[in-house]
């Protein structure tokens, strides 16, 4: 078996797992906020369950409220994108530009006996065109061969990487998701405090003693101080989840140009080389 047919064999090996890749349909993430009141069953179960990590009277529960997805978001990216980032997709389009180059300048004229010496050839002495064509391509074969392993190494790469990309842009869409949970949570802890512990805790300090007024209006007033606090919370959560929107695209132009690329490596040694 010679150089060509082995790694066309690669390259039809390796067909498959282009064609998984660049069939592959991601899910669109959704716009929708959902409140508990709108929500099914299951979600508005999630809801709840992200209430009741909140404890108005702990700060710290409040600033870190939701903090655990956005923690677990940064260690998948940067794991995920560890390889992608530093990887140089130049050296792949080298390489293809470098075998279609060597491809164009070996012409299978030079073997025909037929054709006319040129005064030049004559003067010369050049060799015989059988002699002239073998020698040529030899020197051609061995640079085919060189780039040929260039590009399987490269496929075998930007297959890796858009592996890499399919399981960031789903961990991300899960948090975005996620996001939209406590988002819901928090707002709807919002309302319960706007309607029902806040003015409860008024009507307690209007009909409390002068003696026990001082301290009720000081757990008024922390109340107030930690409601406003879970708000901003919120809006940084809804900020987060805007990123998070925004970055999604991102991951998908990364795979896409990574897409095409592996094809047209894919396609150049499956066809372009054997012929």
């Amino acid at each position: 078996m010679t150089s060509i047919q082995a790694n066309k064999q690669k390259a039809e090996a390796a067909l498959q797992d282009v064609e998984k890749v660049t069939k592959a349909v991601l899910a669109e993430p959704s716009n929708a906020l959902v409140t508990l009141q709108d929500a099914d069953a299951p979600a508005s179960e999630q809801i709840k369950k992200r209430m009741a990590e909140l404890d108005m009277s702990d700060t710290q529960s409040i600033i870190s409220f939701g903090s655990n997805a956005q923690t677990e978001l940064q260690q998948i990216s940067q794991s995920m994108l560890a390889g992608v980032r530093n990887k140089d997709v130049g050296p792949a389009g080298d390489s293809l530009r470098g075998i279609v180059s060597t491809i164009r300048g070996f012409s299978v004229s030079e073997l025909d006996v037929r054709r006319k010496q040129s005064w030049w050839e004559r003067l010369l002495g050049r060799a015989a065109p059988m002699a002239k064509f073998v020698a040529r391509f030899e020197d051609v074969q061995g640079q085919i061969d060189k780039i040929t392993d260039d590009l399987l190494a490269h496929e075998h790469v930007l297959l890796k990487d858009i592996e890499s990309l399919d399981v960031l842009y789903e961990k991300t869409l899960n948090f975005y998701d996620e996001l939209a949970l406590y988002i819901a949570a928090g707002e709807e802890k919002l309302a319960e405090l706007d309607t029902k512990t806040i003015p409860a805790k008024e009507a307690e300090v209007s009909a409390s003693s002068e003696e026990d007024g001082v301290m009720k209006a000081q757990e008024l007033r922390d109340m107030r101080s930690a409601r406003d606090d879970l708000e901003r919370r919120v809006q940084n959560l809804k900020l987060t989840r805007q990123v998070t929107m925004q970055s999604l695209p991102s991951i998908r132009l990364v795979q896409e140009n990574d897409k095409s690329l592996v094809t047209k490596i894919n396609s150049t040694l499956v066809n372009t080389v054997p012929l």
